[in-house]
């Protein structure tokens, strides 16, 4: 319900109400409404305000036009006198609340320790569990300052137990090789070898695609597999508390990772490899990706520059050979030079049968020789590299024949042979093309059939990089191309149809694709039909028909938007919007000066 006084626009948090009224009594002027202000945000949050800043002036102005008291009188208020004592113990009391004790405190921050994983680690969420775990309790919750130090202790020690205990779970080889990471290897006499520390070469970037960018990601790899990390190690660690480390010591130097306790150090180095491994592991496929694509992309170029270099296109052909099939039919007898010659002259058809093979089998063939020796002479070194650090798997039969052709090419990969041995089962269908089945099957002398060794792994390779992009090929240790199956609810398949259900979604594969048919029909008829009456829609003659937009005349600011740039301003005039998280930046306050702490909370 809601006073006479109310206006419509009232937040009803600020509404008072007739028992608020009673609670009142006969208080007047500042008096009055700062009772008011400090009931109501009771009321609202749970706890009274601690500074003038934390009561909305909105608040304010709307209480006091309820109880009728100017709103200038809140400034009057002295809420840190006796009587404002006794006014938040007279709420308190009115609201079946009460005052926390120390036992309060310790049963709170019990509570807080099992709530710490839950909520990520994150001060600022259990702050508001906390609060809220008061509230449930009707107990005042203690001030801002303690409670920020209470959650800060509770999280402190419970990253230092789960560090701890971490530590217990390493293979005895491995703290010594995390340790490891953080030291510079000694330079030889030449100087040739590299003299930074292994940690630097793990935080660097994939280079662009090329075999040296490959043997430099499989080196991180290998250098990160070599620590033996167990693979459940963080399995109880929510996702996002193990990226934090991971940034964590991306952004540290490498004397603060050095200063760190052992059993922090080793936790934040083991989980920057952990998530390192996988981003590596993603790099070393998108490399992959590219290089095979680049492969045949390069032979393309190559083979388009020099074809064109020789080529003349030949104008108005349909008419040339009507001119020949005429000429050659009136005079069957004649000599070529004699009838044809004059009809048509011999550079003319020259350039013809030039043209004819450039767009013909004759180009395609070409290509698949620049491919092959491209591939053979230079690229083939990254093949043992990928297959060595890569594991692939599939959850589709349908795709089985990929992997039956890897597993066949990383047994010959040491061969000499110019085709597989005969005795060999070599998948054809799902891995090599139509197109390059002449290329790949070749036949000796005697007449028998071979497959040829290198044209193969070419086709194997083209036919990896597809399946990977559509990820119905999966690597072993990677994020990106993960196995898919782990992107479903771990109940999927129990509840399947209430999934699909959620999702608005037929199971029948046949309904989805019809549904989907009918519904691009009818936005292409709306599209269709609207098209000629719409102003700000054109279709282009060039570009096979491009469709462009008149650009948006701009619109008028929303409302509100203005007032919120300047209560932004106003609160916080010295943050700048590119300044980081304060989960990424772990400091503790000394003072007036945050300064970093190597004991403090590994995130707060």
């Amino acid at each position: 319900m809601r006073s006479e006084h109310d206006g419509d626009d009232v937040d009803d948090r600020w509404v008072v109400h007739a028992s608020d009224r009673t609670l009142l009594g006969n208080k007047t002027g500042a008096t009055r409404l700062g009772f008011a202000v400090l009931l109501k945000m009771f009321q609202a949050s749970g706890r009274f305000p601690y500074r003038l800043e934390e009561v909305p002036v909105a608040a304010v102005e709307a209480i006091a036009s309820q109880i009728e008291v100017p709103a200038e009188a809140w400034r009057g208020y002295d809420w840190r006198s006796r009587a404002a004592k006794y006014h938040r113990a007279q709420i308190r009391d009115a609201l079946g609340f009460r005052e926390p004790t120390l036992d309060d405190t310790d049963a709170l921050a019990r509570w807080l320790e099992g709530q710490v994983s839950t909520l990520e680690h994150r001060p600022d969420r259990l702050l508001v569990a906390a609060r809220e775990r008061c509230r449930s309790l009707s107990i005042e919750p203690p001030s801002p300052d303690r409670l920020d130090r209470l959650v800060r202790s509770v999280v402190h020690r419970h990253e230092e137990a789960w560090c701890d205990g971490l530590l217990v779970r390493l293979p005895a080889a491995t703290p010594a090789a995390l340790d490891a990471l953080l030291k510079a290897p000694h330079s030889d006499a030449t100087g040739g070898k590299d003299n930074r520390a292994p940690l630097l070469a793990l935080r660097s970037g994939a280079g662009h695609a090329s075999l040296q960018s490959v043997g430099e990601e499989a080196d991180k790899l290998a250098c990160i597999r070599a620590l033996a990390l167990p693979a459940d190690l963080f399995a109880d660690l929510p996702s996002k508390v193990l990226l934090a480390y991971r940034r964590r010591v991306a952004a540290e130097e490498l004397h603060e990772m050095r200063r760190h306790p052992t059993a922090i150090r080793l936790t934040l180095l083991a989980a920057f490899c952990q998530v390192r491994g996988r981003e590596i592991t993603d790099a070393l496929v998108d490399l992959l990706i590219a290089t095979v694509h680049r492969i045949g992309a390069t032979a393309e170029k190559r083979v388009e520059s020099e074809l064109i270099a020789d080529l003349k296109r030949v104008a108005g052909k349909p008419a040339l050979l009507f001119k020949l099939a005429a000429a050659s039919l009136a005079k069957p007898d004649d000599t070529v030079r004699a009838v044809v010659f004059p009809v048509v002259d011999e550079q003319t058809l020259r350039d013809l049968v030039a043209e004819g093979e450039a767009t013909g089998p004759m180009y395609r063939h070409h290509l698949q020789a620049v491919i092959r020796g491209s591939y053979r002479s230079h690229y083939r070194r990254m093949l043992p590299i990928v297959l060595g650090a890569l594991t692939f798997h599939s959850n589709n039969q349908d795709h089985r024949p990929v992997l039956d052709a890897l597993a066949l090419v990383r047994r010959h990969l040491d061969s000499k042979l110019h085709c597989y041995p005969l005795e060999e089962s070599v998948p054809l269908d799902g891995v090599v093309p139509i197109a390059w089945r002449d290329a790949v099957i070749e036949r000796d002398a005697q007449g028998r059939s071979g497959i040829n060794r290198i044209t193969y792994e070419i086709c194997a390779l083209q036919a990896l990089r597809e399946q990977l992009r559509c990820k119905e090929i999966w690597v072993k240790g990677a994020d990106r191309y993960r196995n898919p199956d782990e992107d479903l609810p771990v109940d999927f398949e129990v509840r399947r149809d209430e999934h699909y259900a959620a999702l608005g979604l037929p199971r029948d594969a046949d309904a989805f694709i019809a549904r989907v048919q009918a519904e691009m029909t009818q936005a292409l008829g709306t599209f269709d039909s609207g098209l000629a009456a719409n102003p700000y829609v054109r279709i282009l003659k060039r570009g096979g028909g491009r469709i462009t937009l008149t650009p948006l005349e701009k619109q008028e600011d929303p409302l509100g938007l203005a007032a919120l740039k300047t209560e932004i301003g106003r609160r916080w005039p010295m943050t700048s919007l590119l300044s980081a998280p304060a989960e990424y930046s772990p400091k503790v306050a000394v003072g007036n000066s945050p300064l970093r702490c190597a004991r403090c909370s590994l995130l707060s």
